[in-house]
């Protein structure tokens, strides 16, 4: 399968909207991973935030880790640095999540091999809500 369809199918295929775990979420709205994930909330996403040093942002309780989360979510969305990669596909293939979304400039091709041998589809160094409007024209 190629990157657009793996992209389409990720963002629902503009009908089933779909939960995104957005690991590393911000409680502050300059940070990237706060703005991009307002956005795909006001898009009709159902967003879980994954971060432990917080309790809630956007409206939603924040979790400590995907193995705590309340649901397999659709989508794993990645705003951590490219050395912290690896252990978040570790814990999505100890779990059986099957998509990650690694935000735009953050890059660990060997995370993405070991992803993708897993059987997990990977999109790499793009932005989820850049995606999302492209589709949207």
């Amino acid at each position: 399968m190629n990157e657009p369809e793996v992209i389409d199918e990720m963002l629902g295929g503009g009908s089933a909207k779909r939960t995104i775990a957005v690991v590393g979420l911000s409680d502050n709205p300059a940070k990237p991973s706060h703005y991009v994930s307002e956005y795909m909330q006001r898009h009709g996403y159902k967003i879980y935030p994954v971060n432990p040093s917080i309790e809630n942002v956007l409206g939603e309780k924040s979790y400590p880790s995907l193995a705590t989360l309340p649901v397999k979510p659709d989508v794993v969305n990645v705003f951590r640095v490219p050395s912290l990669i690896p252990a978040i596909v570790d814990e999505m293939l100890a779990l059986g999540l099957k998509n990650i979304w690694v935000q735009q400039g953050i890059v660990n091709r060997e995370a993405a091999e070991r992803a993708e041998q897993g059987g997990i589809r990977v999109v790499m160094d793009r932005c989820i809500m850049v995606e999302h409007r492209r589709r949207q024209m």
